[in-house]
């Protein structure tokens, strides 16, 4: 029997990145040698000291329901972090903790959006951004930003893009696809934008946080402008940097109101978190930070492999990053003299040819380029550069 869907699932298209791990798996199973890169995904093990206090947290009754916005020590352990790592000063009523930061992301926009209001998003963005705000009947408003701006939203195209109906604008520093971050100067144009635009609400998705080796420190939005908090609500998670994707926790900092919003938000769809997560996260928090550091190495050293072997094969274009474990690649070129329409197309015969997967561009906004995710041993980066080199110079 076919039931009626809604009009808002039936618009949303299927989503590239599942196509192209569905085929990769499906290919597993039937034997091939592959080589999955698509996967946004820390390849080290989650900290023993991490286990350990889920291990104690389960052993000591900590199995029941918590409050809706996280438990308490966790929520002052989040506050702490800030005051330690960004200087800013929260207090236990502006923090929610959620299942990922993909939740945190989501609690904001269903619990400010409605239809009519449009969101500014960057391109390339992560892919569920546009996915978001749909689900919120708004409206992406979808910026391009090419290599040639680093891929990163100027405070000019801001400006010319804000209208009455901006709600929301929407980025990731350092940022996936790209691996971009922005800098103090590049955060302060965007600042002095906003303070002209008071009812523009701000997302600063700071996931990849940790995950840094740029020149500079890192800066967040409110380290240059600290004027924007009362609208500015920041999101970070245990997932990327301690290893612990499966364990599903974020978090959301920002105004106490819009904060309240959103756990509104999460006491419907899915109250709290897990506690034993929560006692994990705990741990990674308030725990030495020094283990950061090996895995921040690793994937340096495999970014700067993986960019010099991508940018010695024909037709492609790494523009070097300064964070995450993905690199964002300019194929047009290939793309041309290989007569591919779409990159879609294009990755999907890569996989098939070399069991190499990887992510169109289109995924992210911004055609005409694949996301390639080095999350994974160097020995394997080599075996998977090698054969794109094949692939391409065929």
């Amino acid at each position: 029997m076919t039931w009626p869907l809604s009009q808002r699932i039936q618009s949303f298209k299927p989503s590239a990145t599942v196509r192209i791990s569905n085929l990769a798996s499906q290919m597993k199973a039937d034997g091939a040698d592959v080589i999955n890169l698509a996967v946004g995904e820390p390849d080290f093990d989650t900290p023993n000291r991490v286990i350990d206090a889920a291990i104690v947290a389960m052993k000591t009754g900590q199995t029941r329901y918590t409050h809706v916005a996280g438990t308490l020590a966790l929520r002052q352990a989040i506050c702490e972090k800030y005051q330690r790592d960004n200087q800013l000063s929260y207090h236990t009523n502006q923090v929610l903790v959620s299942n990922g930061a993909k939740q945190s992301i989501y609690n904001l926009t269903v619990a400010i959006l409605e239809a009519g209001d449009e969101v500014i998003i960057p391109a390339p963005y992560w892919v569920s951004y546009d996915a978001m705000v749909a689900m919120a009947s708004a409206q992406s408003i979808v910026l391009p930003c090419p290599a040639s701006q680093a891929f990163k939203l100027s405070g000019a195209q801001l400006s010319a893009a804000i209208t009455d109906k901006t709600k929301l604008l929407m980025f990731n520093s350092p940022c996936n696809p790209s691996g971009q971050t922005y800098s103090r100067s590049e955060l302060i144009d965007i600042g002095a934008v906003l303070r002209l635009h008071p009812q523009v609400i701000i997302l600063s998705d700071d996931i990849y946080e940790h995950i840094y080796w740029g020149s500079e420190p890192l800066a967040n939005l409110l380290n240059v402008c600290p004027d924007l908090a009362e609208r500015c609500v920041l999101v970070n998670g245990v997932s990327k940097a301690y290893a612990m994707t499966g364990w599903r926790i974020g978090y959301a900092v920002g105004p106490e109101a819009i904060i309240a919003a959103m756990t509104n938000a999460q006491t419907e769809s899915s109250s709290c978190a897990s506690s034993i997560s929560q006692a994990a996260a705990l741990a990674a928090l308030d725990g030495p930070q020094d283990l950061l550091q090996p895995m921040v190495q690793a994937y340096q050293q495999r970014h700067d492999y993986v960019i010099d072997q991508l940018n010695q094969i024909s037709g492609l274009d790494a523009l070097p990053s300064q964070g995450t474990f993905y690199t964002f690649v300019d194929c047009s070129v290939a793309m041309f003299h290989l007569n591919y329409a779409h990159d879609l197309q294009l990755v999907e015969d890569i996989l098939a040819h070399t069991g190499v997967a990887l992510v169109p561009g289109s995924a992210f906004g911004l055609p005409q380029h694949f996301r390639l995710s080095y999350a994974t041993d160097l020995s394997i980066l080599q075996q998977a550069c090698k054969r794109l080199r094949l692939f391409f110079n065929r």
